[in-house]
């Protein structure tokens, strides 16, 4: 573990599932007379629980010295192993309310998630030959997850207290509905999650269980974070880093570009998200779709249908169902020149 800020550690958990396309998790513990409290305790395979079980032990501590575990989303590798150490540790689990509202769906009772899943996909364009591969893509992620509903149920504005810091929940919805950032401003320090990440942007989708707009709505949240005095952002992946408004605008400019080129494939003719995606670039594997893992195709369609969505509400795009199927075309007086 890593002091990465005066009462903050910082240790990376592995994340070994294939197709995940990262490679660790970053975890925060902070110091407390009463324990620890642990940010985003990773995701549940022996390798991590190894990893977080040796760092205690080197600094003198133990899974009883852990008090407080607080979630920033229930993706996985950010939430799946806090059942565990909760049975070890008797820690309390806190996390926005929206968030606990998917632990059963997604990793407890997946059939109606499923099922929804897969007639979204197919309104979406996606061909039925390749729904069940896409759709079932991350079914593995149970394996990866001790469901544990929290004891603490977060809204935006509240405070949570651990040793030194007192820092604001933030809810900044995108990447996910309920994600949360944590922000001490007088320390100027933001637990980010996977809200703002230094090289990568987030995922952020449109699915059965987004709240409307997500990509919209990221982008305010972006602009609301820029509005804070911050000096140093501890992100959910890769490395802390500085010059926070700097990322922000980059971010914002990713997708501005992105909106661009999704408006030139749809500029002349109606098409689905899943014909859409296809024809745009992604950053893994070299920009090409036939390259990419099924879970990631069904991320891009995802994506770009938060692109569609958000544009739809700007009146740049038309929504032009025709057998079943949502297509999705740039408005006329929105035409390139």
């Amino acid at each position: 573990m890593i002091e990465v800020f005066p009462g903050i550690r910082w240790l990376k958990l592995p994340i070994t599932m294939q197709d995940a396309g990262i490679a660790n998790i970053n975890t925060y513990l902070i110091e407390d007379k009463k324990g620890f409290t642990i940010v985003d305790p990773g995701w549940n395979t022996d390798e991590a629980f190894s990893t977080l079980h040796n760092a205690l032990i080197k600094s003198g501590h133990n899974f009883q010295s852990i008090k407080q575990i607080v979630i920033t989303h229930v993706h996985p590798d950010h939430y799946g192993m806090a059942g565990r150490i909760r049975e070890l540790s008797g820690a309390t689990i806190a996390m926005h309310h929206i968030e606990k509202d998917f632990i059963e769906p997604r990793y407890v009772k997946m059939d109606q998630l499923l099922y929804q899943t897969d007639r979204f996909m197919l309104a979406n364009g996606v061909p039925e030959d390749e729904m069940t591969e896409l759709r079932d893509a991350s079914l593995d992620v149970i394996n990866y997850v001790v469901p544990a509903q929290p004891d603490i149920a977060l809204h935006n504005g509240d405070t949570i207290t651990a040793g030194v810091f007192k820092f604001q929940v933030i809810w900044t919805p995108g990447h996910s509905s309920g994600h949360i950032c944590l922000y001490d401003a007088e320390k100027k320090l933001l637990i980010a999650g996977d809200h703002i990440l230094p090289r990568i942007t987030p995922n952020v989708s449109v699915n059965p269980q987004s709240i409307e707009n997500p990509l919209g709505r990221y982008l305010q949240s972006l602009e609301e974070i820029k509005r804070l005095d911050i000096d140093l952002t501890l992100p959910g992946h890769d490395e802390p880093f500085h010059n926070l408004n700097i990322r922000i605008n980059e971010i914002a400019h990713h997708h501005f570009i992105r909106n661009l080129e999704i408006l030139e494939v749809i500029a002349f003719s109606p098409q689905s998200a899943y014909q859409i995606a296809k024809k745009i670039t992604w950053g893994a594997n070299a920009g090409s779709w036939e390259r990419l893992p099924p879970f990631h195709k069904r991320m891009a369609v995802f994506e770009t249908l938060a692109h569609l969505e958000m544009m739809a509400a700007d009146s740049r795009v038309d929504i032009m169902p025709k057998k079943g199927i949502n297509q999705y075309q740039q408005k006329r007086n929105d035409k390139p020149a």
